[in-house]
């Protein structure tokens, strides 16, 4: 009975509202193919020409380092997946073209966005942005496919080896917390529970960003407190680590 009252009243929570550091909107852009000279031009500006159009959208995420472009097309089926470097893109054409970008550091491929992270600062948005709307034009035109092999993580989808705790867990992060970090450009991954820690992955725009630790302990963890007492903390850890 217990159990049914707290699954009702997880249905009932609203998305999760977390702290960014600053918004300004989204920037619209018209790319079309095979107009070099026009190639970059925002969609205020009219080029008429009979090829292929297509819109790009970019984002800024609280990770200023991080970027997030919106093809206006379906990226992922489902899940996401991130690629940290260059080796790790083996699975993913558009990822390895992208990496091809010099003062590209990371690719994060979500539903229907694709976030890039640069390097550094001494690398400016304004000279990589034209290779990133270039790439991602030249792939989508060109009908391959974004993953050839391997399936996208989806590591909050319930199991049957999850107890209850876990389940609700899987829940909240899947339906309350996920949608707002991937409107960042970045995800949130579960990665285990144990001794009252929820131990979680934190991916694409959110791996760098200076305010993750905010979003971890003033959004997601003081969420998961107040509806699962028995959540004692959130822990951040890392691809490489081995969560239990």
């Amino acid at each position: 009975m217990a159990s049914s009252r707290r699954v009702l009243l997880l249905l009932r929570i609203p998305l999760l509202s977390l702290p960014r550091c600053r918004f300004s909107g989204i920037n619209r852009y018209v790319v079309k193919q095979h107009d070099t000279s026009k190639l970059y031009r925002p969609m205020m500006t009219t080029l008429r020409m009979p090829a292929r159009t297509m819109f790009i959208q970019t984002q800024e995420t609280p990770n200023p380092n991080s970027l997030k472009f919106i093809p206006g097309c379906l990226v992922l089926q489902s899940g996401t997946m991130d690629f940290t470097n260059s080796s790790t893109a083996v699975c993913s054409p558009l990822a390895r073209q992208l990496f091809r970008i010099e003062g590209v550091k990371s690719v994060f491929l979500g539903p229907d966005f694709i976030t890039i992270t640069k390097v550094d600062d001494e690398h400016e948005w304004k000279v990589i942005k034209p290779d990133v709307y270039a790439t991602i034009m030249d792939f989508f035109s060109s009908g391959l496919p974004v993953v050839t092999e391997g399936t996208p993580r989806i590591d909050t989808a319930a199991s049957e080896d999850d107890d209850e705790i876990v389940s609700m867990i899987k829940e909240l992060l899947d339906t309350r917390i996920r949608p707002t970090v991937q409107e960042d450009g970045g995800d949130v991954l579960y990665r285990g529970f144990k001794d009252g820690i929820v131990k979680l992955e934190m991916q694409g725009s959110c791996t760098s960003c200076p305010s993750s630790i905010i979003t971890l302990r003033n959004g997601i963890q003081n969420m998961l407190q107040f509806y699962i007492p028995e959540v004692e903390g959130v822990e951040q850890v890392r691809d490489e680590e081995e969560s239990e």
